[in-house]
């Protein structure tokens, strides 16, 4: 009976830390169904959007920063059911804003909390599982991870549907009304995992050894008899000594190196746990979850095709998942990394391919688009077949091919040190709203918003400088073959990230991360991580409007030639060894039971 109260307990603990990768899955996943609306019914810019988007990753960055501390300091499980109550909070402030500044509050919100979440439930597992079942917990985190994402992406299918059908009715205030209400819902749906999230993180134990190295050697020992038998309690107890005499005599003898990132066997995994972590972001991962709709609405596709296309690949991305963590502890994490980052190079080379097919016909307009502004610095423009038809005429006669076809138009423009991108407009859709631009759709509404989007500007002196268009790029609206051949190629990039990085990051923290640097080590990795990826999803909008979706593609192709030789050539095989093991490795310069020494 006792035994079967343990298995119960594990149980829960995984779920619990299971719904900590759900939420962070939900956090990831949520706009992209959600964005489509928020851009028809908000009024905001491509920039504020932008900036929408990556506020969960500047809160990320922001609360990843303090993580390691604030989890040394009130405890793992503390730190995660305040995680929980921030993504709670967050839900009300996002579904019933009615303001830029609120909207970019409530994701902040959301950031905060998936940062705290990628920090501490991984750490906490690591310290609550045994060695056994240490990475099946990390292999539940992503793979519930990807259910949350897969769960946003349904959440937006469904309302996609339904604003299909009220479009259908032809009550343009009626579909503009319930827009409004579809991107809202989308939120509130994402309410109930986060407090059921908060209710499991009250009920389970205390990491032991936080609580061994605050002292707390009874109660550390009781939180080890939830989920062992007296005997394995016992016996790691004992561990949790033998590891702190050795601390304490090592201190003892003036060395200065205890906790140091400087030592050899913590200075190597460091490197490479941040190495990995910033290439994982760079593969453009975030983006293209968070942008996916998108994507597909200009590589071609309808909007429902979009929201079905963004369905699949979720489900791509939670199937794939499981075949990681069937596979991790067979084929091997540096296998596994190796081979996801081939197949993603290979797939983000070909959908840039597909892009550039349709954007190299691109057509630059800016000079008859900016002789539209008005003395008041104001712009507003119908785009429509004829409009589009006089853009390209003024172009030049070489540019007639293009002419009496569906095209699309965005305008990249700016005012002083701050640039924005209107959302794409197609020729070929007459319920379109016009395009309107002012000086104020590129500016920051303050200080700090000025200086996230742009930390060397002057905003004073920007909001004096006259509206210039920068770039107003026409471009053929590609067919729906074209479309499905990018999302095929999306779902590809999907499938191999999901096998390879997607599950094996996790374990590169918990694993390459010494025990005694894990939590402020895993902090300052996870920074890093997010930085790289805050700064992608700031710039994705107006790169893309620019240059286009084939840049950004091959970029992100070129990063991922970086984490390929980082995997295959640096990165030791930890498949069967333990952390002892492992850090033994990077103490020396020998090769030990079988793994390459760097």
């Amino acid at each position: 009976m006792e035994n079967n109260d343990k298995t119960r307990y594990n149980r829960f603990l995984l779920l619990v830390a299971g719904l900590g990768g759900l939420l962070y899955g939900v956090d990831v996943g949520i706009i992209a169904g959600a964005l489509p609306y928020l851009e028809a019914t908000s009024g905001l810019t491509a920039g504020q959007l932008s900036i929408v988007v990556a506020a969960v990753l500047l809160g990320s960055v922001i609360s990843t920063l303090f993580a390691g501390l604030l989890a040394d300091w009130i405890g793992r499980k503390l730190l995660m059911t305040l995680s929980g109550v921030l993504f709670v909070v967050s839900i009300p402030v996002i579904a019933l804003s009615h303001s830029y500044e609120a909207l970019v509050l409530g994701r902040l919100l959301q950031g905060i909390s998936a940062g705290l979440i990628g920090v501490v439930v991984p750490l906490y597992l690591a310290e609550c599982l045994s060695a056994s079942t240490r990475g099946k917990g990390t292999g539940i985190f992503q793979w519930l991870l990807t259910l949350g994402i897969v769960t946003a992406a349904i959440v937006g299918m469904f309302f996609s549907i339904r604003v299909d059908e009220v479009a259908k009715l032809g009550d343009a205030s009626r579909l503009l009304a319930f827009k409004d209400t579809a991107w809202r819902s989308i939120f509130w749906v994402s309410l109930p995992p986060g407090i059921l999230f908060v209710i499991g993180s009250l009920l389970v134990a205390e990491s032991p050894r936080w609580l061994y190295r605050r002292g707390k050697r009874e109660a550390a020992r009781v939180a080890l008899l939830r989920s062992r038998t007296p005997e394995q309690a016992n016996l790691e107890l004992a561990e949790m000594e033998v590891a702190d005499a050795a601390e304490k005599s090592s201190t003892s003898n003036g060395s200065n190196t205890r906790e140091s990132l400087l030592r050899r066997k913590y200075v190597i995994p460091f490197v490479l746990a941040c190495v990995i972590l910033a290439c994982n972001q760079a593969t453009g991962v975030n983006s293209i979850i968070g942008y996916n709709a998108n994507i597909l609405l200009q590589s071609g596709l309808s909007d429902v095709q979009a929201h079905w296309g963004y369905v699949i690949f979720t489900i791509v991305n939670f199937l794939m998942t499981i075949g990681g963590v069937l596979l991790v502890d067979r084929k091997g994490r540096k296998f596994l990394l190796s081979l996801g980052s081939a197949g993603i190079i290979v797939s983000l080379l070909c959908a840039g391919s597909l892009f550039r097919q349709t954007e190299k016909l691109r057509i630059d307009s800016r000079a008859a688009v900016q002789s539209e502004v008005t003395p008041d610095q104001k712009l507003t423009l119908r785009y429509d077949q004829k409009t589009a038809d006089a853009l390209l005429a003024a172009s030049g006669d070489e540019h007639t091919g293009l002419r009496n076809a569906p095209t699309s138009l965005i305008v990249i423009y700016s005012c002083g040190d701050f640039r924005a991108a209107t959302k794409v407009a197609r020729s070929d859709d007459p319920a379109a709203k016009p395009i309107e631009i002012t000086r104020d759709g590129c500016l920051p509404a303050n200080k700090v918003v000025a200086f996230f989007s742009n930390p060397f500007s002057n905003l004073e002196a920007s909001r004096q400088a006259p509206l210039k268009i920068d770039n107003a790029l026409v471009s053929p609206v590609p067919s729906t073959h074209n479309g499905w051949m990018v999302a095929i190629t999306l779902f590809i990039f999907m499938a191999f990230f999901a096998i390879g990085p997607g599950v094996c990051v996790w374990l590169a923290l918990s694993e390459l991360m010494p025990t005694r640097i894990r939590s402020n080590g895993m902090s300052i990795a996870l920074l890093i991580n997010q930085a790289v990826s805050t700064a992608i999803a700031a710039t994705f909008l107006p790169t893309v409007g620019k240059y286009g979706y084939s840049t950004m593609f091959f970029a992100f192709a070129a990063c991922t030639v970086i984490y390929f030789i980082t995997a295959a050539v640096f990165l030791p095989e930890t498949k069967g060894k333990t952390l002892e093991e492992i850090e033994a490795l990077f103490e020396g310069t020998k090769k030990q039971s079988g793994l390459v020494t760097v």
